[in-house]
């Protein structure tokens, strides 16, 4: 049962016929149904876009309020520093006291061992004259006797 080319041709035509008959209202059911997608997709860009600008005013904030708060901690180093170079002033200055203070000393215990070698030397001379007369006195002891 093959077809003969008239009845290919025929239902060709038959099924054009049909598809212009339905293709008008097919197409403008289509054609609504992608204008309310298109609506629908540009709203939720639209709304997406906001959220997005939402998103970058409120990192634009956090990176206000960090540089801030950067900037208080610049200030607290800096104090503390301001606060390191005053103790390390005072420190300075106390040890040049101290080192005053031991210069002082030091004349002081310079002075108290001359003293003292000049009392070692008179007691050194003593005893040797003493030994001396006492050995000079033993011995004309001995002689007179």
């Amino acid at each position: 049962m093959a077809l003969a080319h008239e009845d290919i041709e025929e239902i060709r035509r038959l099924i054009r016929e049909e598809l212009a008959q339905r293709q008008p209202e097919a197409l403008v059911r289509y054609d609504l149904e992608l204008r309310e997608r298109l609506v629908r997709v540009e709203e939720e860009l639209k709304h997406q876009r906001e959220l997005m600008e939402q998103g970058f005013q409120l990192m634009e904030k956090r990176f206000e309020q960090v540089d801030k708060r950067l900037e208080l901690m610049e200030k607290r180093f800096e104090q503390v520093d301001r606060h390191f170079e005053a103790m390390r002033e005072d420190m300075n200055q106390r040890f040049e006291q101290v080192d005053k203070r031991f210069g002082h000393l030091e004349a002081a215990m310079d002075a108290r061992f001359y003293e003292l070698t000049r009392r070692i030397d008179r007691f050194m001379v003593w005893s040797f004259a003493t030994t001396l007369t006492v050995g000079g006195l033993v011995v004309a002891a001995i002689k007179l006797l």
